[in-house]
């Protein structure tokens, strides 16, 4: 049974959906990967789709979702990327391994002299490092 993973953030609006496209294009068939939110947006933003796709990673699909829709979904991994999302999360059923990588939240991010489509890539490239490496990780574990 391959690990279903949810990543979680407030709004399931940008580095969620980042993190759950990253994963899901650097694991292939290994991880079965969603995203959700404590308290979603009801959008993805416009620049996190842009970001991925100049990367070759094509999320203009992803829906906002609340976390409860995957309450009772076989969970294995919670992964939270931001902290609000860590303090909300709640205890799924199940065996359930947690981890927290924080990301700053994009939109908020823009750093002086820099564009906002220049935060979401410095911050897509940060979760893209974090990501890809999970993946490789959980590939090489499984070659054993």
């Amino acid at each position: 049974m391959k690990p279903k993973v949810l990543i979680l953030c407030t709004g399931n609006s940008c580095r969620s959906h980042m993190a759950e496209g990253i994963l899901r294009n650097a694991a292939g068939d290994f991880i079965e990967v969603h995203s959700a939110g404590s308290n979603p947006a009801g959008y993805v933003h416009p620049a996190a789709i842009a970001a991925l796709g100049e990367i070759g990673i094509d999320i203009s699909a992803h829906t906002s979702k609340h976390l409860d829709q995957f309450m009772e979904s076989g969970i294995t991994t919670v992964i939270t990327v931001c902290g609000n999302a860590d303090q909300a999360c709640p205890a799924l059923p199940g065996k359930v391994t947690r981890y927290h990588w924080g990301f700053e939240d994009p939109p908020k991010a823009i750093r002086p002299g820099e564009t906002e489509a220049g935060a979401f890539r410095r911050i897509r490239d940060e979760i893209r490092n974090v990501f890809e490496a999970y993946a490789a990780g959980i590939k090489d574990s499984s070659a054993i």
